[in-house]
């Protein structure tokens, strides 16, 4: 299967749960502040935010159950580039008060001045690594 029909799916299964979270517990779906309240909330507002996560790495094993000959790609940055990158995501995330769902998909979806603006600093940071890290300093 190629990968855009996977991107597609994934991206409507992420539309659903998102549509679903804001219709049945009037919350909004940033993965994030999910996480986090796994950490920190307990009984029935900490087992919806499990099964939430659980959620989202069933949906990321479906394509290898979907093919045989499917291959996720391999990250091309070292070990320590991942971690550094996934630490600064994780303060952005708390600088921003959310996240790429939480803003991008859903305060964009609710027109919201504050995820539209979050949103374009995220991106413009994104861009600008890429450019500093592929295209100066060659990593």
């Amino acid at each position: 299967m190629h990968p855009f029909i996977y991107a597609t799916i994934g991206g409507a299964l992420l539309g659903i749960a998102a549509v679903m979270m804001m219709g049945l517990k009037g919350r909004i779906a940033g993965v994030s502040g999910i996480l986090t309240g796994t950490l920190t909330e307990s009984g029935s507002e900490r087992l919806w935010r499990v099964l939430f996560i659980v959620g989202i790495v069933i949906g990321g094993a479906i394509p290898a159950l979907l093919s045989t000959d499917f291959r996720p790609p391999a990250p091309e940055a070292g070990t320590l580039l991942i971690i550094v990158g996934g630490l600064l995501v994780g303060l952005g995330t708390g600088l921003g008060s959310g996240c790429t769902t939480g803003h991008g998909i859903c305060g964009i979806a609710r027109l919201s001045p504050r995820s539209v603006v979050a949103t374009c600093i995220f991106m413009g940071a994104a861009f600008l690594s890429v450019y500093l890290l592929r295209h100066i300093l060659g990593v």
